[in-house]
């Protein structure tokens, strides 16, 4: 990976927080994925985005317990206590270790939720491995295809200004791993960015934040996190970016749950809006009044409340 842990950084035990919880590995797709579960019930598979780990959602796995379900968050790989390869940051690779973590849980099927990252890869594993989803949940995210549509030269400039983070930061290299890396203040600026006053304006966020950016410290996971968003980048170009394109163009059956804040400036609203086209199962898209790129973050109450609507339906 070419540069090692800087003076101070943590390791991955920082990540292992303590709860009701219970923390333990899983192998999956030939690699250990740390896992936080709660609960018993048919599976509901919690996703994170960046830069996050399972403890986003925290909440979630409470109340879905409480609500009759097996609730497990994991650290995708290159995230938290999960194995952290030099390769494997590709979106199919990653769908793939999910899709292999429900059969290793020894589950058939799942409510996959996924926010950020993490509904690219929700969104993946519903059209590539459809058996193991029973429905899927998407918070932040448009469908891969309508984001690389809103990306596309000539297609304006809203959405490519907004994800200016990525399209100059993670092409350049150790650029992204230098910020991430150093110390707190590019994961700062980036969730002062993307989020809705409701979160910002509480006394817990400075603490929140400052968590997800201990997380992102650990080495390697800047790398990792990084290899992801340059994949995404250069993939658009090449024969494994089509095919993957290609793949995600069938219609996905199961049901589909997407919330997604008003005002998150990571991913705009009218660009994750018409991700339903690719849906053909139940399909609902909720926007958030108030709410920016992090609703499960924004307003943990609301989101646990929809998930457990829709894992009942």
């Amino acid at each position: 990976m070419g540069f090692g842990p800087l003076p101070g950084a943590p390791d991955s035990s920082v990540v292992l927080v303590d709860g009701p919880w219970t923390h333990r590995v899983v192998r999956a797709n030939g690699i250990a994925l740390h896992v936080a579960e709660l609960g018993t019930g048919p599976l509901v598979l919690l996703v994170h985005g960046f830069p996050q780990f399972w403890w986003a959602w925290r909440q979630q796995l409470q109340d879905l317990a409480d609500a009759g379900f097996r609730a497990v968050a994991v650290d995708l790989r290159g995230y938290g206590a999960s194995d952290k390869p030099p390769r494997g940051y590709d979106s199919p690779t990653l769908a793939a270790d999910l899709a292999a973590l429900v059969s290793s849980l020894g589950e058939s099927d799942a409510m996959i939720v996924g926010s950020d990252v993490g509904a690219t890869l929700a969104w993946t594993v519903a059209a590539r491995h459809p058996r193991v989803v029973r429905s899927l949940v998407v918070l932040g995210q448009a469908h891969p295809l309508r984001m690389r549509a809103a990306l596309r030269p000539g297609a304006g400039s809203a959405q490519r200004q907004a994800s200016a983070y990525a399209l100059r930061t993670f092409q350049v290299p150790r650029r992204a791993e230098n910020l991430l890396s150093s110390d707190s203040r590019w994961v700062r600026s980036l969730y002062d960015r993307w989020t809705g006053p409701r979160w910002r304006g509480t006394p817990r966020y400075v603490a929140d934040v400052e968590r997800y950016a201990q997380a992102m410290r650990i080495h390697p996971v800047s790398y990792c996190a990084a290899e992801h968003f340059r994949w995404l980048g250069r993939s658009v170009f090449r024969s494994d970016g089509r095919a993957y394109a290609a793949s995600l163009r069938t219609s996905i059956a199961a049901p589909v749950l997407q919330l997604h804040g008003d005002l998150d400036t990571c991913v705009l609203p009218s660009t994750a809006r018409g991700s339903g086209q690719y849906v053909t199962g139940a399909y609902e898209w909720q926007v958030l009044d108030g709410i920016g790129h992090f609703p499960h973050d924004e307003d943990p109450g609301f989101v646990s409340g929809e998930l457990v609507r829709w894992a009942k339906r």
